[in-house]
């Protein structure tokens, strides 16, 4: 037999791996054509990522189908090659910062440069109503957080971080809301003010829409705000009539600007090209209080001489009083403008009463958490999506990786806590939506009726205490669950993929996400949070875990009937752990066992959360997701769950990781 002859390979010879194919995350059985759509029984079984079809059947009634069909074209506008291609722009052109003019002089008038990819991101945000959903009041019927959270998940990894001044834009929005009905007392104006403001961080309309920054850190404090020395001092009236004679008493887009003025150094200030922020300052009367603060202001005659001056074009504007210090050189999340900024009679409007800033700030770090941990999950998501993309054409000693009975467990079980952490994520935003709206109207229709309780100001403790939870665990798990993916791929998962419309980039994804466990707040403060929670004597007649959590639990665990007797017993003995661990501790050892206290309330709440799924909607596979997800969370010795043997289980892992979606990558390919 002649042996065949050796041919080396070479750049455009020999070996060449398959391109993974991602298909949408979510689909709609409607979208399916009449000959594939026979073939299923639900979007859960066409959808790539089981968890959003099964959070969307769980909190939305059928009936909701303004949400599934803009949750179906997301999921494929963000696959787009015209959409990707923005965000690979803003990926590899970083923001410039232009602080001098050409001779020397400070630039007041455009010193922050961004490209266009990025602003083409913000764009597309605006317009698929990535935060505005969530303000459409018209939609009662349906959980409107819900649907804003189910966009972001689907839109996050692409939309890159634009999600960050998306979300403290929503924060923004939320505080303002509530100050919409406020008199104007002693700020004349402010009320217009305010209600125009909310009107642009709430618009779909990119010629009118704002982002709003969210100035808190400085020097002396990272996220303990006690520090701050920022100084917030109210304008006489020949100050106001100085610069109302100069044309600089409105802002950019002509309405006034507010009576306080603002000097001190903030020292991490994300989302540096948004159009406002709020921020916390000192006042004379001592404490904290909160101010809206306009970017920009209207220059009056001092405009800069560069060429001639259209008529047409709208008025000069310069920074309100702002100066951008430097850029921060971050490990990640390197698309967004992140600055120092040094403030010297930045004109703004006290929000709320003055000295009650950090209650008033509140409001926005609630949203803003739950926009980390639903960031989280999102990137997450991206990443699992890419290795099961990769493990169906990645080839390995003659075989696909997906046959690879030791890659397919391991993947299963981190799909796993995927699961777990989305699962718990969804419900904290779920609760955020039945805070803000009618439970009769958009709760009592859908499946979680059992699971979200009826009364607002419980909810509204289960909030309090569960939200640095989520966003501390979450975070955290994500961070390990994207170096998990990148792992996955190998080499390829470490390098920094822009090609093919930065679709494999995992390595990006897991560098932006690895800010989330430190933005707004590391674990530790999110420790002790709850540990204040925990010790407030004015929550829950003193006793939260008591009087709220626990019979909340209780109550859900009853929903299961028999189905999951065994794990109802593993969550029953975490929480007496849990109560062991808290009752008759003083406030300095619940703060030594923080941690501890974190991961007992998110196996708790996780596990409920997976279990009530499997129960509203059965399914075999996410029955398994949970008892495997309990049984991880165990306290005592493990017991066995492969009855069945090693192949059913590995048959299982498959089911798990790769779903059991058939020949549908082909179809979904041509929707």
């Amino acid at each position: 037999m002649t042996a065949r002859p050796l041919a080396a390979s070479s750049s455009t010879a020999g070996f060449f791996q398959a391109l993974p194919i991602l298909p949408p995350q979510y689909t709609t059985l409607e979208s399916l054509p009449e000959a594939v759509k026979t073939q299923y029984n639900s979007s859960v079984e066409v959808s790539d990522d089981k968890v959003v079809a099964r959070i969307i059947d769980l909190y939305l009634s059928p009936d909701a189908t303004k949400v599934t069909k803009h949750a179906h074209h997301l999921a494929r506008l963000s696959l787009n090659p015209s959409v990707l291609v923005h965000a690979t722009d803003a990926e590899t052109n970083h923001p410039v910062l232009r602080p001098l003019s050409t001779f020397g002089a400070e630039n007041k008038y455009d010193p922050l440069w961004t490209t266009v990819g990025w602003q083409k991101l913000k764009v597309i945000g605006y317009q698929e109503g990535i935060v505005s959903v969530g303000y459409e009041k018209s939609n009662t019927r349906f959980n409107r957080r819900i649907h804003q959270f189910i966009c972001n998940h689907l839109w996050s990894s692409t939309g890159t971080m634009t999600g960050c001044p998306q979300s403290m834009t929503d924060g923004a929005a939320t505080l303002l809301d509530k100050h919409r009905s406020d008199s104007d007392g002693d700020q004349p104006g402010r009320g217009n003010v305010v209600e125009e403001a909310y009107r642009r961080l709430t618009s779909r309309d990119p010629n009118i829409a704002w982002t709003s920054g969210q100035w808190m850190t400085e020097r002396s404090g990272g996220s303990d705000v006690s520090g701050t020395e920022t100084v917030a001092t109210r304008m006489s009236t020949q100050e106001l009539d100085q610069e109302a004679n100069d044309g600089r008493d409105v802002d950019a887009d002509g309405m006034p600007l507010g009576p306080w003025k603002v000097d001190g150094f903030k020292w991490f200030s994300s989302a540096t090209d948004s159009e406002m922020a709020v921020l916390l300052a000192r006042t004379s009367k001592g404490g904290l209080s909160a101010f809206y603060v306009p970017m920009r202001r209207r220059m009056g005659d001092k405009v800069p001489s560069v060429g001639m001056i259209n008529e047409e074009a709208p008025p000069q504007s310069e920074l309100n009083g702002v100066r951008i210090q430097r850029l921060k050189n971050k490990l990640g999340t390197k698309s967004l403008p992140t600055a120092e900024l040094e403030l010297k009679g930045a004109r703004g409007w006290l929000i709320g009463k003055e000295g009650q800033g950090v209650r008033e700030i509140s409001a926005i770090l609630n949203i803003t958490r739950l926009h980390t941990a639903g960031g989280s999950v999102a990137n997450w998501a991206r990443g699992l999506a890419i290795s099961r993309a990769y493990s169906k054409v990645r080839k390995v000693r003659g075989g696909l990786l997906q046959d690879n009975p030791a890659h397919i467990t391991w993947m299963a079980e981190e799909t796993v806590k995927y699961h777990a952490a989305a699962h718990f994520v969804f419900l904290g935003i779920a609760m955020q939506g039945a805070l803000e709206q009618d439970w009769e109207k958009m709760v009592a229709n859908t499946k979680a009726e059992q699971l979200i309780p009826r009364d607002k100001a419980t909810v509204a403790i289960l909030l309090r205490l569960l939200l640095p939870v989520m966003k501390a665990q979450v975070s955290v798990a994500s961070v390990h669950g994207l170096r998990q993916c990148m792992e996955c791929l190998g080499g390829v998962g470490y390098c920094e993929n822009n090609e093919d419309g930065g679709l494999l980039n995992i390595a990006k994804i897991y560098r932006d996400n690895l800010v989330n466990p430190i933005w707004e707040g590391t674990v530790s403060v999110m420790a002790e949070d709850v540990v204040r929670v925990l010790t407030d004597k004015r929550l829950g007649d003193g006793d939260i875990l008591a009087n709220i959590f626990t019979p909340w639990i209780k109550k859900v665990l009853a929903c299961y009937g028999t189905a999951f007797d065994t794990e109802v017993t593993i969550v029953e003995e975490r929480m007496q752990a849990l109560l062991r661990l808290v009752h008759g501790a003083s406030k300095e050892e619940m703060l030594y066992r923080g941690r501890e206290i974190l991961e007992n309330l998110e196996a708790i709440v996780s596990s409920v959360a997976l279990m009530y799924d499997a129960h509203a909607n059965p399914d075999s596979v996410a029955r398994a997701v949970a008892v495997r997800w309990v049984h991880s969370k165990s306290l005592s010795p493990e017991v066995s769950r492969n009855a069945g043997g090693w192949r059913q289980s590995m048959q299982m892992d498959r089911h798990i990781f790769l779903g059991e979606c058939k020949a549908l990558v082909e179809t979904q390919a041509k929707l």
